[in-house]
């Protein structure tokens, strides 16, 4: 455990040392089965996945770029929606969302949770039954709800008592009756960043069970002829491996719909436990099956369905960076190693790669921990401590804090980062005026991209005051040629 230092963890004691749970490698070539997904191997020190050749991705691709392994993220979808039969298990498209992913969704038998107008739009083009999709959000204004109801989402989960009025209008307005979830927050203190920790009192989301607004909003939504009360909607946060917040949170909730029953003589039909289900980043982590969970959730839920005397709702979990985060690693070339000597001697090496926080900006949100390792080569060199760094102008800009490379990468080497497929696409950026890189999607030997690489063309779009010729063909700058994005 390292110490605090007033300039940043980078400068804390201990540091250069790494943190306590990453042990050198005996063998700083190999993978580390866990953080990668399924079809992820590597042959003579050749990274490949989905039969491709990582190599030969960067030469057609350029670099970076997400390479998504297909076969991992739609079967971990199916493993999740057959170890939870029976639930309702609705894909949370944040984590990452594209026409194609929508198309494999509604493919292998799942619903999806949106909550953005961009997000419905790419699940409607992408096939997905509007009835097996729900929407969030807590700011959702009228003609966003209007466009909502039109299509005939299955269920909108209203997030504040202003907006049980607000949909009941436009509802009544259409002329349809709108299943509604009522989203409450448990006072459950997820063990997590409190930036994603999102059950606790003090935040933006849902109505509060303690003070009774929660119960307030099922009075009003209930008493509403244009709404149908489906149930309740809890979601204690993000990256959880331990199931006792979710315990915690389902005897709340579920005590609430018990009074609900005595009050007002309703038994709510579905309940929605959320998602948040942690992912390997790195060795430190130690994420649960999907059919762990389904068993512990099972097990939690039916303990208080017993002592409340309740039958069983219809129940539902949101999985969204458990389905796609493993499922992708983003793919960068090598430009500057840097070996910067520090106080007493010590040496901290800078590996600078071409991309950064505008394509993975959560390490430096979230103070997020990742790994990664040479993609293109075998190397006989020691292991060295090093630090990948993007190319932004913010001294901020780490890809990974910590990492044993072999003692000889260099410039032009490949540097695969792997677990990168839950917000990084989702939550990239134009910073520095980047172009977002693409996402290739990779199965059996073929490559094929999903979301093509932005061009300068695309900066100038929406930039009103550009009066100058458009860009040449092949000034979108890369670290290899431009061939396929387009």
């Amino acid at each position: 455990m390292s110490t605090t230092h007033e300039a940043g963890w980078a400068h804390a004691t201990g540091a250069l040392r790494g943190p306590s749970w990453l042990r050198e490698p005996v063998d700083p070539n190999a993978l580390v089965p866990q953080l990668w997904s399924a079809t992820a191997r590597k042959v003579d020190g050749e990274l490949e996945v989905g039969g491709v050749r990582l190599a030969d991705l960067a030469a057609e691709h350029m670099t970076p770029a997400y390479v998504l392994d297909e076969a991992d993220l739609r079967g971990r979808a199916v493993a999740f929606r057959d170890a939870f039969a029976g639930w309702d298990v609705y894909y949370a498209a944040k984590a990452f969302w594209c026409t194609a992913v929508a198309r494999w969704m509604a493919e292998d038998g799942l619903h999806v949770d949106c909550c953005s107008p961009g997000e419905l739009t790419v699940a409607l083009r992408g096939g997905v039954d509007p009835a097996r999709i729900e929407y969030h959000g807590n700011n959702k204004t009228v003609p966003e709800l209007r466009r909502v109801v039109a299509a005939g989402v299955g269920r909108v989960v209203v997030d504040s008592l202003t907006e049980v009025g607000r949909v009941a209008a436009v509802a009544r307005d259409l002329g349809v009756v709108q299943g509604v979830m009522v989203r409450v927050t448990p006072g459950v203190e997820a063990h997590t960043h409190e930036y994603i920790a999102t059950a606790h009192e003090d935040q933006k989301f849902g109505l509060s069970i303690t003070t009774g607004a929660a119960l307030e909003a099922v009075r009003r939504v209930h008493a509403e002829d244009s709404l149908a009360l489906r149930g309740l909607h809890s979601h204690i946060g993000s990256q959880i491996f331990d199931a006792s917040g979710f315990e915690v949170a389902a005897r709340r909730v579920l005590a609430l719909h018990a009074r609900v029953r005595d009050e007002l003589g309703v038994e709510m039909p579905e309940l929605d436990l959320g998602g948040g289900f942690g992912i390997a980043y790195t060795t430190q982590d130690d994420p649960a099956t999907p059919e762990s969970l389904a068993a512990d959730l099972g097990r939690i839920v039916d303990a208080e369905l017993r002592a409340l005397g309740l039958a069983r709702p219809r129940l539902s979990i949101e999985p969204g960076r458990a389905i796609a985060g493993p499922a992708t690693c983003t793919l960068y070339t090598v430009g500057t190693v840097k070996p910067v000597t520090l106080d007493a001697g010590a040496v901290r090496t800078y590996v600078s790669v071409d991309g950064g926080m505008s394509d993975n900006v959560r390490t430096a949100l979230y103070d997020a921990d990742y790994s990664c390792t040479l993609a293109a080569r075998a190397s006989d060199a020691p292991p060295v401590l090093a630090r990948v760094v993007g190319k932004h102008c913010e001294a901020g800009d780490v890809v990974v804090k910590d990492e044993f490379l072999p003692a000889d990468v260099a410039p032009g080497d490949l540097l695969a980062v792997p677990a990168t497929g839950a917000y990084c696409r989702s939550m990239a950026s134009n910073y520095n005026h980047s172009l977002r890189p693409p996402v290739v999607a990779v199965r059996d030997g073929v490559a094929r991209v999903v979301v093509r690489r932005e061009t300068e063309d695309d900066l100038l779009a929406t930039d009103v005051g550009n009066h100058a010729p458009a860009p040449t063909p092949g000034t979108a700058l890369g670290t290899a040629h431009d061939g396929g994005d387009q």
